[in-house]
């Protein structure tokens, strides 16, 4: 389990960062939407994963309304345990262990949402638009990582 060293909200969003800092005192980042205690209350069970953010948004624009819809929907079902398979999801051993990519289709074409699952999470390492039909490997090496950068700093 990860132990964070500082807490503080940021922007007029009111985005948490949690800074983790490991052995070698270096740190990540991880953003997460803050929302009101009721509403945490009311969606999220206790018994639910949170969504660690490494990188990437979903906001419209670029994302249509119903992608965005679509995302958070089958992001919220990972968040209560269920495992998702194709045509939603489809594993991504090319990166690692327990990673996958969400795969969102809009009117502007289609987004990828690459994340992992880890025991006391949801990891999210990219979002990006699809433009070919093999995962680019840039985004490959950048999750791969993202990852190696997030375990070391839990260590």
């Amino acid at each position: 389990m990860l132990r964070a060293a500082s807490l503080e909200c940021l922007s007029a969003r009111g985005d948490l960062v949690i800074r983790i800092t490991g052995r070698s005192k270096r740190w990540l980042e991880c953003r997460f939407a803050c929302m009101s205690e009721v509403t945490y209350t009311l969606a999220v069970a206790s018994k639910d994963k949170p969504l660690a953010w490494l990188h990437g948004e979903i906001k419209t624009p670029p994302f249509g309304k119903e992608a965005r819809l679509e995302a958070g929907f089958l992001l919220r079902r990972l968040q209560r345990g269920e495992l998702l398979s194709m045509p939603q999801s489809r594993s991504m051993l090319s990166i690692g262990a327990r990673c996958h990519e969400l795969r969102i289709n809009d009117a502007s074409g289609a987004w990828r949402i690459m994340y992992r699952i880890d025991k006391d999470a949801i990891v999210i390492l990219e979002v990006f638009a699809k433009k070919t039909r093999q995962t680019p490997a840039a985004v490959i090496a950048t999750c791969r990582k993202r990852l190696k950068e997030y375990d070391s700093a839990g260590r």
